[in-house]
């Protein structure tokens, strides 16, 4: 069996309104093991809302409708489902009454676009919204189940939870089957590198693997389908394991933990400390250090270059290697590192030079150029990125390389 949502509604198309609904009906259905293939924003109009409906009935067995259920001239959900399922509008009595009475309780009396409330397709199967106006239904075709949930987000939880999930659990016989994930989180080499790794075992039904690509890093999802959580557990530590064979010490973290986190536990559980030079990155690689609670602070100075002159002062002694190799450079990079560490006692130094204008970076005019060193009583490390500048995404890229450099410097320790 396999699921399709469709949330209706032009202000979603706009962007006015961020759709909750959609993740909310998805994590619902993953508790009781229904496949969910395909995701359909469409606006309030009754002929796209019914062509959108006929394409989800031709490749879905579920298809969940939120939206469009309201008592305005635009709320056409109703008429669209309609079309959809070929069945004409009719009017449920209960319904009418069940909406009279609520207006009653609460001291109004009711319009009459309200009444259209009460519409609902031909033989179709009323489900009455205890928390609202608009009472939802489901729709038996040929093709498939439509079953239609008001836009209000408080309605639709409350109806999936307590009227939605049960009855798919009882009409599709899914029992007690639950789908469960967990997420590795890798750095240091891009998702195609990672997808060369473990290109194969994307290809696996149960658990299924997949990647999602961020600035630096690559998280790899492991997703699970079975009858209890200790067999998916099973399924995914089996899975894992294979993972952390082919991928070693890429894998920095799972689930939400974050680069930071892991240094900042690293460099903290061995007693050390840290210095930083940081320019392109404006501060954020500081920043990231800053922001993680630890109980004794690792950081003990931080430079945050924003004009190529202040490198100059920051570093004083390097004026004549600045001259000679200009400020974005290895030699520089690398000297700012060493002597960073000797003035400051620390045990870490990490010197960061990138160009700086606002033109470059990976997909500017001009790609510019970073380069990162890292000095410990081992000795220095260097790496040179063929991109620079100061944008978010180059920030990103550059604060996360520096930090998987200290992070690899202290698994060798």
């Amino acid at each position: 069996m396999q699921a399709e949502i469709v949330t209706i509604g032009t202000e979603l198309l706009l962007g006015k309104i961020v759709d909750t609904n959609a993740a909310y009906i998805a994590q619902q259905l993953a508790t009781i093991g229904l496949d969910l293939y395909y995701k359909t924003t469409v606006g309030d109009n009754e002929g796209r809302i019914t062509s959108v409906l006929q394409q989800a009935l031709a490749r879905s067995d579920v298809v969940i409708t939120s939206g469009g259920l309201g008592p305005t001239v635009d709320d056409v959900t109703r008429q669209a489902v309609a079309r959809a399922a070929v069945r004409e509008l009719v009017l449920d009595k209960k319904l009418l009454a069940q909406i009279e009475a609520r207006f009653a309780r609460h001291g109004f009396t009711m319009s009459e676009n309200n009444r259209r409330q009460a519409y609902i397709p031909q033989g179709a199967i009323p489900i009455e919204n205890p928390v609202g106006t608009a009472p939802a239904f489901t729709v038996e075709t040929e093709q498939g189940l439509i079953i239609s949930l008001p836009g209000v987000p408080r309605e639709l939880k409350h109806l999936m939870e307590t009227r939605v999930i049960p009855f798919l659990r009882e009409k599709l016989q899914t029992g007690q089957v639950i789908i469960k994930s967990k997420t590795l989180r890798t750095c240091g080499i891009g998702e195609s590198t990672v997808d060369s790794r473990i290109g194969d075992l994307m290809r696996s039904s149960n658990p299924t693997v997949g990647l999602a690509a961020h600035p630096g890093q690559t998280d790899v999802r492991i997703t699970a389908k079975a009858e209890n959580e200790a067999q998916a557990d099973r399924l995914i530590a089996e899975m894992e394991e294979e993972l952390r064979e082919r991928l070693g010490d890429v894998i920095y973290g799972i689930e939400a933990q974050e680069l930071e986190d892991v240094v900042a536990a690293m460099v903290a559980e061995r007693g050390l400390s840290v210095a930083i030079v940081e320019t392109n990155t404006q501060g954020l690689i500081t920043q990231r250090l800053e922001n993680v609670s630890q109980d004794r602070p690792i950081l003990r100075d931080s430079y945050i270059v924003i004009l190529p002159e202040d490198a100059v002062e920051i570093v004083s002694p390097l004026r004549s290697l600045i001259k000679e190799y200009g400020l974005v450079s290895v030699q520089v990079a690398t000297a700012t590192a060493e002597y960073l560490r000797e003035t400051t006692k620390v045990d870490i130094s990490l010197a960061v030079f990138g160009s700086m204008e606002e033109r470059q970076g990976l997909f500017a005019e001009s790609a510019g150029e970073t380069h990162i060193a890292l000095n410990t009583a081992e000795g220095t490390t260097q790496r040179a990125y063929k991109y620079g500048g100061t944008s978010e995404l180059v920030k990103s890229w550059v604060s996360n390389a520096a930090l998987d450099m200290v992070r690899r410097s202290l698994i060798k320790t």
